[in-house]
């Protein structure tokens, strides 16, 4: 009876000092950027870019957007982000359900990791990164019209002069001229 107690104990301290968060790499051809991903805040959001990650399907894909605070005249909310996605590729998996900020309690601040979208209820698969804090990326914030914000998943830890290398890069509006492309994100062990 006690070897069973003290196993149940010894599996209840496992399951209590469990991370929960983990860290991945997305390694560029100008460099690598470590983030970590909020499974237990986000668990929708950070499922879905996992699902793309275990099935390698962001090799291959790009940065290929930049917002400065010098390329977006007409907006009169500026931000600072740059973003990923496949670049005309297809995206493999359903778009998910949106997880507001007010949800997670997860902000937009610098290095924060978000999923791009449209309307609320098409996330795919086109995530950015955040230069700087953007609090109109949040629940509330003004960027959207609806007021819904961006659904935060992670968070940068290692490689913000990767962030702002790409970010400073040459664009035509808010394109990159040179696309800089992700040769995968995987794991870190």
């Amino acid at each position: 009876m006690r070897a069973i107690l003290g196993f149940l104990l010894l599996v209840n301290l496992i399951g209590c000092s469990s991370k929960t968060e983990s860290r991945y790499v997305i390694e560029t051809e100008v460099g690598d950027i470590t983030l970590e991903v909020y499974q237990e805040k986000a668990p929708i959001t950070v499922g879905n870019f996992l699902k793309y990650v275990e099935q390698a399907k962001f090799d291959g894909a790009y940065f290929y957007r930049v917002v400065r605070l010098d390329n977006q005249p007409i907006n009169p909310v500026k931000i600072e982000v740059i973003q990923g996605d496949f670049t005309g590729r297809q995206y493999y998996f359903p778009v998910i359900a949106h997880e507001t900020t007010l949800e997670t309690g997860l902000t937009h601040k610098d290095g924060t990791v978000s999923m791009g979208r449209f309307d609320v209820g098409t996330t795919a698969a086109e995530f950015f990164i955040c230069i700087n804090d953007q609090p109109e990326l949040n629940y509330g914030g003004k960027r959207n019209p609806d007021g819904q914000g961006f659904a935060a998943f992670g968070q940068v830890i290692d490689g913000m002069d990767v962030v702002r290398k790409i970010q400073a890069g040459e664009t035509d509006s808010q394109m990159l001229k040179e696309k800089i492309k992700i040769k995968g994100i995987y794991a870190l062990k």
